[in-house]
Formats: structure tokens, sequence, C-alpha cells
């Protein structure tokens, strides 16, 4: 049966995004396990409790329009995910595979923001005041956390940049070239000898009285 009114296209909308907060929620401990930062380790298993919250709260909007609630595969966030556990796979450093971890929490974080943006004000025109407010819950947590995430950013990227820079210069230094000594400086004195240039040298020298 094909959708035919606003009504419909904003269940389809909250089908998709719980979903994508069920897949976020078996996500989440993976980002937090794999991160080193233990900062970002923690806002992710903040944000997970959150996303379960957030997932309780869609299911109240749907029992409210006396439905059940059913996920619609949701697979811009399985998209997103996906990316994130290529990212793992790399032999990354510790800092620099945190900066990528942060990219890819912040592209979940967008995809959300927009979404739950379209979903509540389907809800203000559908006139369904507690499914706007619920959802403007959920969108508001969506925004402090990709701040969060923001934040750490700006501290491990740097971290990320340093480690790059030190590589870089290391590979830009020209190797060391041997110092002039030892044997070398022996064969001098032995060739000086044979050449006669020291007894040259000693005949040159003023005779002190």
């Amino acid at each position: 049966m094909k959708s035919a009114s606003l009504r419909d296209l904003f269940v389809i909308e909250l089908s998709d995004l719980y979903d994508a907060e069920n897949q976020l929620i078996k996500a989440l401990p993976k980002l937090a396990k794999a991160s080193a930062s233990e900062s970002l380790r923690g806002a992710f298993e903040e944000h997970l409790e959150k996303t379960k919250e957030h997932a309780t709260r869609l299911e109240r909007i749907f029992a409210d329009m006396d439905m059940l609630a059913k996920p619609e595969k949701c697979k811009g966030m399985q998209g997103i995910i996906s990316e994130g556990n290529d990212l793992l796979k790399k032999r990354l450093s510790p800092d620099v595979q945190d900066a990528g971890i942060i990219a890819g929490a912040q592209r979940a974080e967008h995809y959300e923001i927009a979404s739950y943006g379209c979903a509540r004000t389907y809800a203000e025109l559908l006139q369904n005041r507690q499914a706007v407010d619920l959802l403007e819950q959920i969108l508001q947590e969506e925004k402090d956390a990709d701040e969060k995430l923001t934040e750490l950013a700006q501290q491990i990227n740097v971290e990320a940049q340093g480690l790059e820079g030190e590589e870089t210069e290391r590979r830009r230094k020209p190797p060391r070239e041997p110092r002039a000594g030892g044997k070398r400086s022996a064969r001098r004195v032995r060739s000086n000898f044979r050449t006669g240039n020291f007894r040259k040298n000693r005949a040159a020298r003023p005779e002190i009285d």
C-alpha cells in the first residue's frame, strides 16, 4: 500500500530513526573499546545510555499513536557504521585512530540531527504535541553529543597532527655523514711520513735559541 499522507511519512521517519538508534546501541560499545582517549571512551559510554533512552522515547511515540514500534532498515546509519568498522581495521596510531573515530561518530550525529529535525517538524504540522516534546528532547541531546565530540576533537586532532609532524621532520633530516678521524687520520699520518712532508715541515720551522 502506498503512503499517501504526512502521517505516513512521519511513521516512516520514526521507523528509520528507531532502527538507527538500535544500530548505534550495538555499535557504541565497540567504539568505546577502540578509543585510546579516556575522555572519548567516557563520552561514548555516556551517549550509549542516552541512545537507549532515545529508543524508549520513540517507542512511547509509537504507543501514543496506537502503533507497535517497528524498525525500518536505516541504510544511512548502516553505511556510517560500516565505514567506522573499516577504519578500525587499519593500522593507525592511537591518536590518529581516535581522530578518525570522532569523525565517524559526528557523521552519525549529523545524520540523526537532520532526521530528528524533520521528524519534529512533521509532528508539529500534525499537532502531535507529545511527539514534538519527546523529539525535541532527543534532538537537543544529539546536538549536545555533537558539541562534546567537537571539543574532544580539538585536542585529539592536534595530538594526531603532532605525531604526523614528528614523522615528517624525521624523514626530512639528511643522513649523518661519518666523522673524519680514526683510521682515516692514521692513514694521512703514514702518508705524510712516506712523502717526507713531515721532514720538510720540520725543516721549515725556525729554530728557537
